[in-house]
């Protein structure tokens, strides 16, 4: 079956599914009686189950039916929430998640089965229900047995009338010879939502019996829907009708299922209404459903090639048809511009040439700035993506660690471009597992201390100008200064001499340095001193910067700043000798013009006294090797930048102006010691480096 064009979808809300799952069953572990919850959980692992199903993952399917099964006895009041069930079905989401991961790698769920989970659920719901797991499965199948008697193949041309081709009556009557051909029609429930679903489940299992000759409604119009709710196929089988028959009504949403042999005359009967039958086929279009693509249809006489193509996964967004709808607008102001210039182009009055192609020029430039707000807008997704799965993570890490703790998040709607989404996850989790573990003291201490026994960890996210700041902060015992400084000159990263220079800032800013970690015992959790050097690293590859502050037995807060988008950026060009940067907006603050004689010394290095701060000043032409100037001028041309607190002032040449620019990475091949972030090509083809300010501050 190639199911591939839904595997996107199907991925996507899985996750959506496993998310919900994640949150509510958190829910569930402080409010057992939740009747919302319990629902809710339901549902979603009735939706998994079914979605699972569809696409032929027989093990997630196998133990979301076992999650749904528990809930359903606990929504009809038969069992209780315990503390047990909630950690087995917390192991139950582990396995789906690993699940997905093998999905979303190769396209196929693994061959991990999870029996031990699927056992622990059923003895829960034994010992909830008071009896036998067996009896459900014993109902079941007194229930088939409860059945009338398979309807006679009579009652099966009687109700679909399949018409046959030549070819097709020729292989049925010779497979008569050595297998069963049965007739069969398959009735689906009134409250099914998703016909054309249930019918490829259907076809699958036929499929592992036996081979499907012929289907009526067509193969075609049953994944368009075009069918109620019945159809019927012919089954060649060495398997019994009984087996046939069970494994039909083992799918969910079917209602019944009439079946019978295919008798010999009834192929007479068909064979005198194929000129008239052939009337009444009609060409469909393509399929938008799954569709049982191991039938077997011939054209011609000839079997169908199957051709099996290998599923891509990529990376999606969903969009608000209205931002699209804004986006096809601009771009038909984009080919009015076009026009216009063209028009101008094409037209030989040329007095008014020059003011027309001003305005027209002046016209674009809207447009296409409107056109980057839109597409900005298009790749921005919510920061709750990455944070809402650090809930369960705290749950977990408070177990482990036997410590009491929550996590409090604010602005889960803040947004970011999706390309920081992907990448930002795991330094955030560093940094919680860090606060879980570093951060916190025992519950034992905490008491001693005067503190609340259960710990506090916050991360909140906010939009501050063309940046989101992400700030992870704990009250926790805070970070000993005193005790990173020693171990620093234990460990030979620095000097004792250094130390004592060194302010408080640039001791916690040893923290981030690999291989550097304050934490006497290894564990799982944290300790390696492989966590905030990766943050570090992580970060500042997307443009951001991190920093840290801590207050010694108050507590520690990691800020991260991150740029809103990476593809295009406001910058200022500067002129260093005869090349060209380009300085991004975001990290400036102020343009000033500074005398030589206002320029003083602080341990060598050049300092600036501006409004009362000192400014360290950094020379961009020795930085990036440039031929200073011959003349010495008599005063500076300083662009103030920031990084969090920090200021420092890059001397430039001249100032050309402000302009929109299009990043483009420069490769792995050239080594800039990260003081170039990127290029961007000007109007008039030439390339000018980007200055990444925050590796110079």
């Amino acid at each position: 079956m190639d199911v591939s064009q839904y595997l996107e979808i199907f991925i996507d809300e899985t996750k959506e599914h496993l998310q919900n799952l994640n949150e509510q069953l958190l829910i569930l572990e402080s409010e057992p009686e939740n009747e919302n919850t319990i629902n809710e959980i339901f549902r979603a692992a009735h939706s998994l189950k079914g979605m699972a199903g569809t696409m032929g993952y027989k093990r997630m399917q196998k133990l979301t039916h076992n999650m749904e099964n528990v809930f359903s006895e606990i929504r009809n009041g038969k069992m209780k929430v315990k503390s047990e069930l909630v950690d087995v079905l917390f192991r139950g989401l582990d396995a789906l998640e690993s699940y997905l991961e093998n999905i979303q790698a190769s396209a196929d769920e693994g061959t991990e089965d999870n029996d031990s989970i699927i056992v622990d659920l059923n003895n829960i719901l034994e010992e909830g229900l008071g009896q036998s797991m067996d009896s459900p499965k014993e109902e079941q199948k007194e229930a088939i047995e409860k059945k009338p008697e398979s309807a006679g193949s009579e009652d099966f041309m009687k109700y679909k009338k399949i018409v046959l081709q030549e070819h097709e009556i020729h292989a049925i009557s010779k497979a008569q010879e050595e297998e069963n051909v049965f007739g069969i029609t398959v009735y689906i429930q009134e409250s099914c939502i998703l016909k054309a679903a249930r019918a490829f489940l259907v076809f699958k299992a036929l499929e592992e019996l036996g081979d499907v000759v012929v289907s009526n409604p067509s193969v075609q119009d049953i994944e368009d829907e075009r069918f109620e709710l019945d159809f019927s196929v012919v089954l060649l089988t060495k398997e019994s009708m009984e087996k046939v028959k069970a494994s039909i009504l083992n799918v969910s949403e079917i209602k019944d299922a009439a079946i019978g042999y295919f008798e010999s005359t009834q192929l007479k009967e068909t064979e005198n209404s194929i000129e008239n039958a052939m009337n009444e086929v009609a060409a469909t279009a393509a399929a938008t459903a799954v569709k049982p693509s191991n039938v077997k249809e011939t054209t011609n006489g000839q079997p169908q090639k199957k051709t099996a193509t290998k599923p891509v996964v990529n990376r999606s967004v969903r969009v608000d048809i209205e931002k699209l709808d804004v986006l096809m607008n601009l771009v038909s102001e984009l080919i009015i511009a076009k026009n216009g210039l063209v028009s101008i182009g094409s037209n030989e009055d040329t007095s008014k040439d020059s003011a027309a192609f001003n305005e027209q020029i002046e016209y674009l430039e809207r447009v296409t700035t409107n056109l980057h707000e839109s597409v900005m807008k298009v790749r921005m997704m919510p920061i709750e993506t990455v944070v809402n799965k650090f809930p369960r993570m705290i749950r977990d890490l408070s177990k482990k660690l036997d410590k009491k703790m929550e996590l409090y998040m604010t602005g889960e709607e803040t947004e970011l471009d999706r390309t920081v989404i992907d990448e930002i996850g795991d330094p955030l989790q560093h940094l919680i597992r860090n606060a879980a573990d570093h951060g916190l003291e025992s519950n034992e201490e905490r008491i001693r201390l005067g503190k609340p026994e259960v710990g506090s960890i916050f991360l909140d996210a906010y939009q501050d100008g063309n940046n989101v700041v992400i700030e992870v902060r704990d009250n926790g015992g805070g970070i000993n200064v005193e005790r990173v400084r020693q171990k620093a000159i234990d460990k030979g990263t620095i000097t004792s001499e250094q130390a004592d220079s060194m302010t408080q800032k640039d001791i916690i800013d040893l923290l981030f340095l690999p291989s550097f970690s304050t934490a006497e015992q290894i564990s799982d959790v944290s300790g390696r001193g492989v966590g905030l050097d990766v943050v570090k690293t992580n970060i500042e590859k997307l443009g951001g910067d991190i920093e840290c502050k801590t207050v010694l037995g108050e507590g520690s807060s990691f800020v991260i700043r991150l740029p809103l988008t990476l593809a295009i950026i406001q910058a200022l060009m500067v002129e260093l000798g005869d090349e060209k940067y380009a300085i991004p907006l975001g990290s400036i603050q102020t343009i000033e013009d500074v005398p030589c004689s206002e320029i003083e010394y602080v341990q060598t290095k050049e300092v600036i006294n501006l409004r009362g701060s000192v400014i360290p000043l950094i020379r961009l032409d020795e930085v990036l090797d440039v031929e200073p100037r011959e003349e010495v001028p008599e005063s500076l041309t300083v662009v103030i930048v920031s990084k969090g607190e920090k200021l420092a002032g890059l001397v430039v040449d001249n100032l050309i102006g402000q302009l929109e620019i299009v990043i483009k990475s420069i490769g792995k091949y050239i080594n800039n010691n990260k003081v170039i972030s990127g290029a961007a090509i000007l109007g008039d083809g030439e390339v000018a480096l980007i200055i990444d300010a925050n590796t110079l501050v």
